[in-house]
């Protein structure tokens, strides 16, 4: 299949499910559930990808399994989280604000601020298990099977990760303290960082299958950059060092993205 129908068909279809998913966040008033879209949405494109691409090739195979591992774990745990522990507290205030500040409706605030933003970069971000799948030929080379672990590295870190800080929330004497065990010790986002890892894998993977598979890579660029500089990092460590007093602490011990051995502290 052409790369370009098959983007323009792909686009079509999340298209079609963002709109359905932004008319129920309005029945709802909470859009906050578009968080496990993110990744079970990662999934739909790499499934329709395989479909019309066709064939068995082991890229097309290897693409499509990792991501749908991936984005079934993370989807199904944030929508879990999400119906847990209610609307996002971020949504929350965003769409408050749109409301009261604009004067939007919550329609408008929800589709202009949340969904018509996350489509495209979920697009983006998803291009190496779109483009990886067009030209795929062949068995998996060196180039492959390094993306293959990297991204199973990846998927290791972010399901151990969100395993441990969701034990680590059960205990009632952990309320106030900050999770620097485990993986935590190593790096304060074992999540995210697995994440890139999962996407630079995939990204790899793909770009074995030639130049139109190389270009993925814009998508492992950009959901780096999404998780270090934008939505990720940012965002989390803020929320951290206002309400946990001893998060400079945890800071000055721990790598901020990539696992190395704590620091230890001067004496």
């Amino acid at each position: 299949m052409p790369v370009l129908q098959l983007l323009a068909l792909n686009a079509l279809i999340s298209a079609g499910l963002f709109i359905a998913l932004w008319r129920y966040s309005v029945l709802i008033k909470d859009p906050s559930f578009i968080d496990s879209w993110w990744a079970l949405g990662m999934v739909v494109i790499a499934m329709t990808s395989y479909l019309l691409t066709g064939g068995h090739d082991p890229h097309r195979l290897a693409l499509t399994v990792l991501c749908t591992v991936w984005g079934l774990r993370l989807g199904l745990y944030l929508l879990w989280r999400w119906r847990k522990d209610g609307p996002d507290r971020r949504y929350s205030t965003m769409m408050g604000k749109a409301q009261s500040d604009r004067g939007w409706g919550y329609a408008k605030a929800s589709l202009l601020l949340v969904f018509a933003l996350q489509m495209p970069l979920q697009f983006a971000v998803s291009l190496p298990v779109q483009l990886g799948q067009v030209n795929a030929t062949g068995p998996l080379g060196t180039l492959a099977w390094i993306g293959v672990g990297l991204a199973v590295i990846g998927i290791y870190f972010e399901t151990v990760g969100d395993w441990q800080l969701v034990q680590f929330k059960k205990n009632p004497e952990n309320k106030g303290k900050i999770l620097d065990t485990g993986l935590w010790a190593y790096t304060r986002h074992p999540n995210y960082f697995g994440d890139a890892c999962v996407w630079w894998g995939l990204a790899l993977i793909a770009a074995e299958t030639g130049l139109i598979g190389a270009l993925g890579i814009a998508g492992a660029v950009l959901i780096t950059f999404l998780l270090t500089k934008w939505s990720g990092v940012p965002t989390t460590e803020g929320r951290m060092r206002r309400k946990r007093p001893d998060y400079e602490a945890y800071v000055a011990r721990t790598s901020g993205f990539i696992p190395m051995p704590p620091k230890k502290p001067k004496a």
